[in-house]
């Protein structure tokens, strides 16, 4: 699957790509870890990241554990401008 990844070419391909693969609460999902790890990589306290998102404790441990322990949230992070957008460093969320 990783491979196939690879040949998708566009943004709107990519969202279609996993709006067929997955279901709306897993799209959810990734998106609501993908906004933690932003949010951790701007080292916001876990109890802000829980009142903000709404996302669980736990959750936001999880994601905190693979920003550690991981490689791959680490890396596109520190890919800076992908990460976040330019100027006003705000999370970037994946449409619904």
């Amino acid at each position: 699957m990783f491979e196939v990844l690879l040949t998708i070419e566009t943004l709107e391909d990519y969202e279609n790509f996993f709006l067929d693969l997955c279901t709306p609460a897993e799209v959810e999902a990734m998106a609501d870890r993908w906004e933690v790890a932003q949010l951790l990589h701007q080292n916001m306290p876990y109890r802000e990241i829980y009142k903000k998102t709404g996302v669980s404790t736990a959750t936001v441990t999880r994601v905190a554990r693979s920003l550690v322990y991981g490689q791959g949230y680490r890396k596109v992070l520190d890919r800076g401008s992908r990460a976040f957008e330019a100027e006003t460093k705000k999370p970037i969320r994946l449409k619904k």
